[in-house]
């Protein structure tokens, strides 16, 4: 089955049609600046053009940077505070008339390793950390989703995860790679003792980094680095939206 997926990011939307039962692109990726404010009716304008750009008719999958419950935004730490509240879902699938689905960005990613990338094929509970400005997560056990859990979130260390060890703190703080692998072992610790994963997934601009800081991590879990790197998001974004509309047809 083919579906358009979308990441929505903070300084474009990207998007591409997927074949969705082998995980690869249908052509090339396309993408428009993010527009400034990303308020909701301009984000949504933009989606519209993203599908009128590949000419698609058919389901739709988005990627969105906020905890998503039910389509409804709830969160908006880096994207314009009018989308709390706000239906993504309802409002896409107005404006486009295709049936559009929304879920976290992160989570887009992780249902896109885990069914094509470093954790293709893999049994039990993976953790995928995508590790930039903060820290997204998608938990998954045998493939299944337990959606926004925003786990760089969680308290730690006297504050939220993201604020200790993300890789904006490492920059900002101008820590080498050994001191933040440190860091970001003590959280993995952490994450290993609430979940108990079989691996780890790390996406983001520090997986093409893993052998700076490999070396610093305890867990007992594997730690692998993302494979489909800024193609993950659009292919499990695709993927989600599959699956919503064999739901549908049941």
């Amino acid at each position: 089955m083919e579906a358009l997926g979308i990441d929505f990011g903070g300084s474009g939307i990207k998007g591409a049609i997927v074949d969705t039962t082998t995980g690869r692109l249908l052509g090339e990726r396309h993408r428009i600046p993010t527009p400034q404010p990303a308020s909701p009716e301009k984000v949504a304008e933009t989606i519209v053009q993203l599908i009128r750009y590949f000419n698609y008719q058919g389901p739709v999958g988005c990627g969105f940077p906020a905890l998503i419950n039910n389509g409804t935004a709830m969160t908006a730490s880096n994207i314009d505070k009018g989308w709390i509240g706000v239906n993504a879902e309802e409002l896409f699938s107005k404006v486009s008339g295709m049936p559009v689905y929304v879920l976290n960005d992160a989570d887009a990613a992780g249902i896109g390793e885990l069914r094509f990338g470093a954790g293709n094929g893999a049994r039990g509970v993976a953790l995928l950390l995508t590790i930039g400005t903060g820290i997204g997560s998608a938990l998954l056990n045998d493939g299944v989703l337990l959606p926004s859990t925003e786990l760089g979130h969680i308290e730690f260390k006297g504050d939220i995860a993201e604020r200790y060890c993300s890789d904006a703190v490492r920059e900002r703080e101008g820590l080498s790679w050994e001191k933040w692998g440190k860091r970001f072992d003590k959280y993995l610790v952490y994450m290993e003792k609430l979940f108990s994963p079989s691996m780890f997934i790390i996406g983001g601009g520090v997986s093409k980094k893993m052998d700076q800081f490999k070396h610093c991590l305890t867990v007992k879990a594997p730690v692998l680095p993302a494979t489909l790197r800024n193609q993950a998001g659009i292919i499990g974004a695709a993927c989600y939206a599959a699956d919503k509309e064999k739901q549908k047809s049941r």
